[in-house]
């Protein structure tokens, strides 16, 4: 790591926020690679996790929660950042040297970016995820002085955010708890008026394990699907997703299965978005 990143200016208003469960092992790898104030959000772990991160990384601001709260323990911590950014990171995932400090610089240039998708580099190849590449084709138009394309979906490990933007736009919510997190967010910060945008040189490194249950995660992510579609899309959405599951493998069919015990509090934060931002969602949902 290049230690000098750390003492830059710019990337002392960036605080990172990383969330884990049980992967105590995977925070002694990553954790050295972060640069700057790291907040640690302990979702619950059963592990030692909280313990062994005091130890060995005193300076690491743990917090220490007694129950799994999913996507949403990253809002605790950036409700507890001091600065105008924050970066996410999970426990098996890290900001290249010199990202956040450029990220700053790009904040401090557009102060009407509410989010930053950064290149994510996965595995020891560091092969570009194959989500960066649609993100840097994105057929959305670029409002002038955007800094990169303009994108309506992102990876919560390589976003930057504006603090203040995240906040009044609620953050990640406890209906889709996690897994697809991130389009329900995405939406409501453009409806806000923010701009999200792809910019390639901030970048960030990521180094999953494999799922250890492929189905299972196939099942949330059809749940979250068509709970997001609940949330903000038109009734012809939510019956397009939900038809798509129920004629879908037995894993698609299980996840639709495990969206009526959430779609009560669905129901009750349900709000269209402006037709701008529904429609740019349909042009990319039409590629």
């Amino acid at each position: 790591m290049d230690v000098g990143a750390a003492g830059d200016g710019a990337i002392g208003r960036v605080t990172t926020v990383v969330v884990s469960r049980d992967r105590a092992l995977a925070l002694t790898r990553s954790l050295p690679c972060h640069a700057g104030r790291v907040v640690l959000v302990d979702n619950g772990s059963s592990d030692g996790t909280a313990e062994l991160v005091r130890r060995r990384f005193p300076h690491v601001e743990v917090v220490e929660l007694d129950e799994n709260r999913g996507a949403t323990a990253r809002n605790l911590g950036v409700h507890l950042a001091r600065t105008p950014y924050v970066a996410f990171a999970d426990d098996d995932s890290w900001w290249a040297p010199g990202a956040l400090a450029r990220a700053a610089e790009v904040f401090d240039a557009h102060p009407r970016l509410g989010l930053l998708a950064a290149r994510v580099l996965v595995g020891p190849r560091e092969r570009p995820d194959p989500v960066c590449a649609l993100m840097a084709a994105s057929p959305l138009p670029a409002e002038p002085g955007m800094p990169g394309p303009g994108v309506l979906g992102f990876l919560a490990c390589g976003a930057v955010v504006r603090r203040e933007a995240f906040l009044a736009c609620g953050g990640f919510d406890d209906v889709v708890f996690f897994f697809g997190e991130e389009e329900r967010l995405a939406a409501d910060m453009a409806a806000a008026g923010w701009w999200l945008a792809y910019v390639d040189d901030v970048v960030a490194h990521h180094h999953p394990t494999p799922p250890r249950d492929p189905a299972a995660r196939r099942a949330l992510a059809t749940r979250n699907a068509v709970l997001t579609a609940v949330l903000r899309r038109p009734w012809r959405i939510v019956a397009r997703r939900t038809l798509a599951a129920a004629l879908g493998d037995p894993a698609t069919r299980r996840g639709l299965l495990a969206v009526p015990p959430r779609l009560s509090r669905a129901l009750a934060c349900r709000r269209r978005l402006p037709a701008p931002v529904e429609g740019a969602l349909r042009t990319l949902e039409g590629l």
